[in-house]
């Protein structure tokens, strides 16, 4: 089978996609390979056949793959097949007008308002209260800020990984977010969050005289911040406020966008926010807004009582 790397080079240099989604359609293509090599003894791209990438997704059904992975999975060999016909390899696509597993639509998880409030208790996030130390301090301010600069801006996690001390603008009260595909976009930032941004670069430059430069987000130790860092942080104090199964950065975007649109805040400006290309993907929170509606219906329409 012909190797991946000239398709992940063309993602990365042409379609300017993000790590996390070249990460993605390389292990779903290097699955995809190896079972045409195991099942059918295929070793090049134009011996796959329309009946070849259905049988792989009649086995990803077998072995219990939810809906939602096998139909990124079949993305992933369509994008590839695409890839193949622009540099001459392939004369069709053999994965396309395969239709793609239903996926049940699950309403986004977010955390009540009441839990939300609670993120801004200084308490949860500082270990040691008698007598902190100066990078205790520092820690805690930093932790703080992650969960509820996630909150209140709706941002992604890459998203907040990326930022620069360069892309906060107190002036107009923004923050530069550089998101999917390297798209840039503002997002509005209060006073409040932004003075806490300020407070939190004073402590980190007076805990650290060298940091990695320009960057925002530190760890104990100086060096940039990772996804596996800031999800364990989002995990364990949303812990601490919340009882929902799921406990990740995500959770917290979710939760801007609900509370936002029960607030009375426009779907479109959701949208501009969140850096969502379409307004079919911010839609997805009316839903929870609609089950809100009923409950209140439910509990407060005369005829019900």
């Amino acid at each position: 089978m012909v190797k991946l790397d000239d398709f992940l080079d063309y993602l990365r240099s042409e379609k300017r996609s993000s790590q996390h989604t070249i990460d993605a359609y390389s292990n779903d293509l290097e699955q995809f390979t190896t079972w045409c090599v195991r099942e059918f003894e295929i070793h090049t791209p134009t011996e796959i056949s329309q009946q070849v990438v259905r049988s792989w997704m009649a086995s990803l059904m077998e072995e219990q793959y939810e809906a939602s992975s096998v139909h990124r999975k079949l993305s992933s060999v369509q994008a590839w097949c695409r890839f193949l016909m622009k540099t001459g390899i392939l004369t069709h696509n053999p994965a396309r007008g395969i239709p793609k597993p239903k996926i049940a639509q699950r309403l986004p998880v977010f955390v009540d308002e009441k839990g939300a409030k609670s993120l801004y208790n200084k308490d949860i996030y500082q270990k040691n209260r008698e007598n902190p130390s100066e990078k205790e301090i520092f820690s805690a301010q930093r932790d703080q800020l992650i969960v509820t600069l996630l909150y209140e801006t709706g941002i992604r996690q890459a998203e907040l990984l990326g930022l620069k001390d360069r892309d906060i603008d107190d002036s107009i009260g923004q923050i530069k977010v550089t998101g999917k595909r390297n798209k840039m976009r503002y997002v509005p930032a209060g006073r409040e969050l932004l003075d806490r941004i300020r407070q939190y670069q004073v402590a980190r430059n007076r805990c650290f005289d060298q940091h990695e430069e320009g960057q925002l987000f530190i760890n104990d130790t100086g060096k940039k911040i990772s996804k596996t860092f800031v999800y364990l942080k989002v995990k364990n104090y949303l812990s601490q406020v919340s009882t929902i199964k799921r406990k990740s950065p995500h959770v917290l975007r979710h939760t801007f966008a609900t509370h936002m649109l029960n607030n009375g805040a426009d779907l479109n400006v959701i949208k501009e926010v969140l850096g969502h290309s379409s307004l079919a993907a911010t839609q997805v929170y009316t839903h929870n807004s609609i089950e809100k509606l009923k409950g209140i219906h439910q509990k407060m329409h005369p005829r019900n009582n």
